[in-house]
């Protein structure tokens, strides 16, 4: 954490679609110049300041130029930051840069990325030097992997309320879900799918659950890649296309806490089966929509999404939980939820140590509490 930072948070990426939505939010919730100190961030002033009167935030809002090539200008920018936002995508790409000033500078950095092969990239080559910094790298601070990798937490929590202890098993269950894809989303799925025709041992990590955890490998994970009936929920459930990368951040978030759930922990997501129910992202495939596009207004504020988790006890006891969010995942929710960790992070939470973290790992209970607050998630117990 940067102590001597002039501002909270920077958005980088502020002219993009998901960093404009971002920068929405916290201009409309937090203002300029009060509980918390924000500025833009982006390639071009005048586009930043374009933006910046489209969404209709202060013109005293302020507005910092920086580029992924330059870096020059991402040294400086993050010499300003608490922490940075980036929506710079996809972050394979885009990323390294702004992630080794970070490291070098002692800035925060949260992102968006559903990239495990960069992801361990990223803890491989910079973990060691974050602890010592005292940088926080939080990746994954949206849909993926937010409500997921703190479902299961507080899965485990209530767990341990009402049945005395951790559970060994967990089973994330998608009831519900209703939003659309981004550009961006799509751009980082194909840079995704590049990298591993370009090096098979990319496809072997990301079909790792243990990917994220170097050292150490769990037992083996229930597949979840065919339609199967689920007793304990009494459905049908099938392949969930991001259990790829949430199960991996759950992983990571169990041994960054010394495995409090066991080593032996085991963890699958699968979508609840209903015929005619909106339980999946429109806009994959050829249509998909280009970098910098997304949802309407009206289609994100529609959306939503309800996720069972179901913790089993050595005994067959069981617990659930749920956590629903009140827009779409990929963009609506997923603002809201980037914006509120940042500020979970350099608020809430400034003695975390420096090191790549998941958010749930650094920040439980207190990223929930905001969440709720804010953000337009519930976590409950479920019946």
């Amino acid at each position: 954490m940067n102590p001597n930072a002039e501002f909270d948070i920077i958005v980088y990426g502020a002219t993009g679609y998901t960093g404009r939505l971002v920068a929405e939010y916290l201009a409309q919730r937090y203002g300029i110049g009060g509980q918390v100190t924000w500025a833009m961030a982006g390639r071009s002033a005048a586009k930043l300041a374009e933006v910046r009167d489209l969404i209709g935030a202060p013109a005293e809002t302020p507005l910092v130029v920086a580029d992924a090539d330059d870096p020059a200008s991402l040294d400086a920018m993050v010499r300003r930051a608490g922490a940075i936002i980036t929506t710079v995508g996809p972050y394979q790409l885009y990323g390294d840069k702004l992630v080794a000033a970070c490291v070098a500078a002692g800035t925060d950095c949260l992102d968006l990325t559903g990239e495990p092969n960069w992801m361990a990239k990223i803890i491989g080559e910079h973990d060691a030097a974050a602890k010592k910094s005292g940088a926080r790298i939080v990746h994954s601070c949206g849909f993926d992997s937010i409500p997921f990798e703190l479902g299961v937490y507080f899965c485990e929590e209530t767990a341990k309320a009402q049945l005395g202890g951790p559970v060994p098993r967990v089973k994330g269950r998608l009831r519900a879900m209703s939003g659309g894809l981004s550009g961006g989303t799509a751009a980082s799925g194909a840079a995704t799918m590049a990298a591993v025709q370009r090096d098979p041992s990319v496809g072997m990590l990301l079909m790792n659950p243990f990917a994220l955890t170097p050292g150490f490998q769990g037992p083996a994970q229930p597949p979840g890649n065919a339609v199967e009936h689920d007793p304990d929920i009494g459905a049908d459930v099938g392949p969930f296309m991001m259990a790829m990368i949430n199960t991996k951040n759950v992983h990571r978030s169990n041994l960054l806490m010394g495995h409090p759930w066991g080593e032996d922990f085991k963890y699958d997501e699968m979508s609840i089966v209903v015929p005619g129910a909106p339980t999946e992202f429109t806009g994959m495939g050829p249509d998909a929509p280009k970098p910098g596009d997304g949802p309407s207004k009206a289609e994100r504020e529609a959306g939503f999404y309800d996720i069972l988790f179901v913790g089993i006890a050595a005994d067959g006891r069981k617990v659930k939980v749920a956590v629903k969010g009140d827009r779409d995942p990929g963009y609506g929710s997923t603002s809201k939820m980037l914006a509120e960790a940042a500020i979970c992070l350099v608020k809430d939470a400034p003695d975390v140590p420096g090191g790549v973290w998941t958010p749930g790992a650094a920040m439980r209970t207190k990223l929930i509490d905001r969440l709720q607050a804010n953000a337009g998630l519930t976590f409950t117990v479920d019946s």
